[in-house]
């Protein structure tokens, strides 16, 4: 398990754009495939929104339209997700979760690493 902490949420007005980051203290970290999950209000469940493997490929959910974009800095153990054009409906708390296994972090719920969740909101 790698320990995980999400950064960079926050009330957002609409239209705009921002950038989640997850850390990790684990060194290692470079091993592991991530993964960005999103909770929505009233929805069951964590929904996926885009992955990114060790070697940098990027897989997005195809609800996202290009709004949002994985990468990651192995340098400093972190992923990031930026997120542009937000919605109202990208307000919920975003998930970092990551695993040697990309097949792993594509199912939900998964046996994974996960951090905390950061609560993005936005709103006018």
């Amino acid at each position: 398990q790698v320990h995980l902490v999400e950064s960079g949420g926050g009330e957002v007005q609409p239209g705009g754009s921002l950038r989640l980051s997850c850390g990790a203290s684990d060194t290692v970290f470079n091993l592991n495939a991530v993964a960005w999950y999103r909770w929505a209000p009233g929805k069951e469940g964590r929904e996926l929104l885009a992955t990114i493997t060790t070697d940098g490929r990027a897989s997005y959910a195809d609800s996202l339209r290009g709004r949002f974009f994985i990468s990651r800095d192995d340098a400093k153990n972190a992923v990031y997700l930026h997120i542009e054009a937000l919605t109202p409906e990208d307000t919920g708390v975003y998930y970092c979760n990551a695993d040697r296994e990309l097949g792993i972090v594509t199912m939900y719920p998964n046996g994974g690493s996960w951090g905390q969740g950061i609560q993005v909101t936005v709103s006018s």
